[in-house]
């Protein structure tokens, strides 16, 4: 019994990982249910069976990605405003390293203003614009810094790597979810961040 809740939960993972994939690269509205179910390796019917129909799949992979993503980035962030960036990075580059298929998909639901990527565009920012405003009540950030741009730079980033990893890609002798294009990516944004990218006597 217990090997057969496992098949059964086995085989609905892999209808979720495969909508997530082909959500991501077609759009949920030019991807059906024989899509999926050939990419997972099962009947259509066994698709219907746990999910209904296409808008229960696509519910179910939603609610996957953002279970995902909340969990890894939903975790008390350092106290130390050194560490701030840096974690963040670590959290996103993990991301991209074991989950870039639910990435994928919310990146393709916010362009096509889907209410989930919508949301979790927007409680990022939330999470964000509030960690700056703590940053600049502790002192830690320029007198002058706007810290609502501030937070939403560092996302048009991130959501700009979801939405472009492929034309990206283009441009890299790698793919992005390798571990040394991940800490080139992770490594350069923590440098705009913290230092900016030109020295000071360049400046105007």
């Amino acid at each position: 019994m217990d090997s057969d809740v496992a098949a059964e939960g086995s085989r609905r993972s892999a209808i979720i990982h495969a909508a997530l994939e082909l959500f991501a690269l077609r759009g949920t509205a030019e991807t059906t249910l024989q899509m999926i179910a050939d990419a997972a390796g099962v009947s259509v019917g066994l698709v219907q069976h746990h999910f209904t129909s296409k808008v229960g799949l696509i519910e179910a992979a939603e609610a996957h990605a953002l279970e995902v993503i909340g969990t890894v980035m939903a975790q008390p962030m350092p106290e130390s405003p050194a560490e701030s960036a840096p974690e963040i990075g670590r959290r996103v580059s993990r991301l991209f390293a074991e989950h870039v298929a639910a990435l994928d998909f919310m990146g393709r639901q916010l362009v096509e203003g889907a209410a989930g990527g919508v949301g979790l565009f927007d409680a990022m920012a939330r999470m964000g614009i509030a960690r700056w405003e703590q940053l600049a009540q502790a002192g830690a950030v320029h007198r002058d810094l706007d810290v609502v741009w501030a937070a939403l730079n560092p996302l048009l980033l991130v959501f700009g790597a979801i939405v472009f990893r492929r034309q990206l890609e283009q441009h890299l002798t790698e793919p992005l979810t390798n571990p040394s294009q991940l800490r080139r990516w992770e490594d350069s944004v923590n440098i705009l961040i913290t230092q900016g990218q030109l020295r000071r006597e360049f400046w105007p």
